[in-house]
Order: structure tokens, then C-alpha cells, then sequence
């Protein structure tokens, strides 16, 4: 989903007040119960089942088809690494043992508004969270150290790469997985950062519709802040208007 295809609306600032007062608790709930999905799906997320041997583990078995997977996610970490992270091409077997803990972090983006488009507001969506193992360089840190706010650390962002890139290939390689989320009403999507040099990343989204104001009404608000940041917004009648994949799948099954 590109930020393009958002929705715009205009709003009146009492409007805005509600909406962002609503946004944030139904965020709040949705992140919260996305954290326990990931908890109870943990175990089938063990990279090891992808990996084998490929990865230090108490376990360090073969496992059938590992071979295939880590070729692949040195072929994807090779295109990827150099630019703009500037880390080493070859990656070194075994590598570095993974937890199967996920994090779920809210997928932000920037966007450019005036004539002259130079400075970036980053807008945080509320409804769409990036997927990665767990780890001390999780997805708004890596932004950061690429960014320049902070102080690059090239092992740290190695192994965030990594990991980004193995929970990918597992989703691709594991398509129940892929289905559960669908299941529990997440759609599951690859996105490539551009931000991060075409980095993919697995995308779940909540199905649940959001909606930005207009480019005038968002440079206000951040001025009055003083911080070039935004959240999408949940329109009041979004929450009925969900679809249920189940219902029209039972529906379709009958007529």
C-alpha cells in the first residue's frame, strides 16, 4: 500500500481533537492484541525451521531444504547491504543465534508537503505494524542510524538485516503462516523500504480503514508542536465499516 492510495478528508480542528483522542485508544488495543497473537504464535515462528544448522541454535540439526534458504538470504542480504548501510557482502555460517520473540513496531513513512518539499514530516500509521525477530537494532532504530541521528553500529544493523530478512523468507517458504494472520483478520504484506534501500519487510495491517487530512491542515498541527511528526487518523465509522473475510467467504460458499 503506498502512501499515495491513503485517503484525505478535510476536518475542523474539533473534529481533530476527537479523532486523534479515539485513534489513540483504539492503537493502543489493536497493538496490545497483535502482542498477544505474536506471543501465542511464537513457537512457530522458531527461524530454526528455516535455517537448520545455518544458525547457532541448542539444536543444530539439518533441516530439510536449509540449504535453498540460506543461499537465498545471502542473495537478499548481498543486494541490500552495501547501500546505503554499508556492510560486507558475505555472510558467515553459522550465524548468530535468533530469538523467536517477535517485535511488532508501527510502520512510519515520511511525507513531503509545501513547494519546496525538502524537510519530512513522519507520519506513524496506526493500523500497520513491520515485523521483525526481535532485536537491539529494531526498525525505527535502524532508520536512525541511516537517518544519521544516531551513531551507526554495523554489527547491529548486520543483524537486523538478517532479521528482517529471515522472518520474509519464512513467511514466503511457510504460507500457513501467512494465512493464520490472514485468519485472525491481519493482511500480511513484503514492503520494500526505500528509505532503507529497497529492504523487504513483512507488514500486517489491521482491517481497519485510516484517513490523513489535508497537507494544510498537518503542516499546522506540526507547527504548533514543534515536531515534524503525524499519526494517520480513524475516521468515527470506520470501526463498523470492518470487513469480515470470513462472513463473505460463508456468503459466497452458499449463493
Amino acid at each position: 500500500m503506498s502512501e499515495s492510495s491513503i485517503l484525505r478528508k478535510d476536518l475542523d480542528n474539533e473534529q481533530f481533537i476527537q479523532l486523534r483522542k479515539n485513534t489513540e485508544k483504539i492503537a493502543d488495543l489493536l497493538h496490545k492484541r497483535l502482542k498477544n497473537h505474536l506471543s501465542i504464535l511464537k513457537p512457530l515462528f522458531n527461524p530454526v525451521k528455516l535455517l537448520g544448522a545455518y544458525i547457532k541454535s541448542a539444536n543444530m540439526d539439518d533441516v530439510p531444504g536449509s540449504d535453498k534458504a540460506f543461499a537465498r538470504l545471502q542473495e537478499k542480504y548481498a543486494a541490500i547491504c552495501e547501500t546505503p548501510f554499508g556492510l560486507p557482502r558475505k555472510l558467515s555460517s553459522p550465524l548468530t543465534s535468533m530469538t523467536s520473540q517477535i517485535d511488532a513496531t508501527p510502520y512510519k513513512y515520511p511525507i513531503y508537503m509545501g513547494e519546496t518539499k525538502d524537510k519530512a514530516t513522519t507520519v506513524s500509521a496506526p493500523t500497520r505494524w513491520v515485523l521483525s525477530y526481535q532485536s537491539d537494532c529494531p526498525y525505527d532504530r535502524m532508520r536512525e542510524m541511516i537517518k544519521g541521528t544516531v551513531s551507526r553500529q554495523p554489527e547491529e544493523l548486520k543483524t537486523s538485516l538478517i532479521k528482517h530478512l529471515t522472518m520474509v523468507l519464512l513467511l514466503e517458504k511457510f504460507k500457513e503462516l501467512a494465512q493464520l494472520f490472514q485468519d485472525l483478520r491481519y493482511e500480511v504484506e513484503i514492503e520494500k523500504m526505500q528509505e532503507l534501500g529497497g529492504l523487504p519487510v513483512v507488514l500486517l495491517k489491521a482491517p481497519i480503514e485510516t484517513f490523513l487530512p489535508s497537507d494544510e491542515f498537518i503542516q499546522n498541527v506540526t507547527q504548533l508542536s514543534g515536531i515534524p511528526a503525524f499519526q494517520e487518523i480513524i475516521d468515527f465509522d470506520a470501526p463498523e465499516n470492518m470487513p469480515d473475510p470470513l462472513k463473505e467467504s460463508l456468503q459466497q460458499a452458499i449463493t
